[in-house]
């Protein structure tokens, strides 16, 4: 997964991506102009932080990566499985993007576009129908298998074939980092069966969660032909990621940005 700083936004890209149509970033949280907790390049726009500030750190965003921000179109994360499809750029005058962990488009002209600071960024792109997606999955959004329900909106909506899916994990917080309780124990028990095993590590005593490797085997179980795994824990490594479960919930959100190449 390169490492890129063109200017000051610090950005990371997948070596699956690199000889393929797209364009992608997975934007750290240096470069931008925020302050406080949120410093510096949060892009949610939820979390406290200035709303000019956010915005102007949106458009250092796509700036870096030579995309408009004319085509920002996000969604409104709400740890579920909802599909959102963007046709074309959702229009800046609209209040509020549409509530979904899941958006896909086939539009050039469209940027998708999510926030992060724990949960996993989940990249798509099928270089045969010429299709991308970004979905957001954390400990719900992995138990209700988002991955899957991305590749199958993909065949369904553009006749994708799973084992064409190119697919990317982004940095999540890690095992070692992700202790929980036992509603998502008996949560992960009761969606992955004996495979849960694999999920649930015993670390300290204590039962964590596995998100890298449950958004993987979800992947692998939805036939995706390739998938790599950036294996980078944002709490460990708070210098360069928000982390939500490592600052207490006060932080910031990092950026993840994928378009098709005109």
């Amino acid at each position: 997964m390169p490492f890129h700083q063109p200017e000051s936004v610090r950005y990371y890209t997948f070596d699956l991506f690199a000889e393929e149509a797209v364009t992608h970033a997975v934007f750290t949280r240096v470069g931008g102009v925020s302050k406080d907790q949120w410093a510096s390049l949060n892009v949610g726009l939820t979390v406290g932080d200035d709303p000019v500030c956010v915005a102007e750190n949106r458009l250092l965003s796509f700036q870096a990566v030579n995309r408009s921000i004319e085509t920002l179109s996000d969604s409104w994360l709400v740890h579920g499985s909802d599909v959102f499809i963007y046709d074309s750029p959702r229009p800046s005058d609209q209040p509020f993007p549409p509530k979904a962990d899941i958006i896909l488009t086939d539009n050039p002209e469209v940027t998708l576009f999510m926030r992060y600071a724990d949960c996993a960024p989940i990249l798509f792109f099928d270089p045969v129908k010429w299709v991308i997606g970004l979905a957001h999955s954390g400990w719900m959004g992995t138990i209700k298998k988002v991955g899957k329900v991305a590749v199958e909106a993909m065949q369904a909506r553009f006749g994708c074939h799973p084992n064409k899916i190119l697919a990317a994990i982004g940095p999540t917080i890690g095992p070692d980092q992700y202790e929980v309780g036992v509603d998502i124990v008996e949560a992960v028990k009761s969606a992955f069966g004996q495979a849960a095993k694999r999920l649930l590590p015993r670390i300290n005593h204590a039962i964590h969660f596995d998100l890298w490797e449950g958004n993987r085997m979800v992947l692998e179980q939805a036939g995706v032909g390739q998938i790599e795994l950036s294996s980078i824990c944002t709490a460990d490594n708070t210098q360069d990621w928000y982390s939500h479960r490592a600052s207490q919930g006060k932080t910031g959100r990092f950026g993840v940005l994928l378009a098709l190449n005109k």
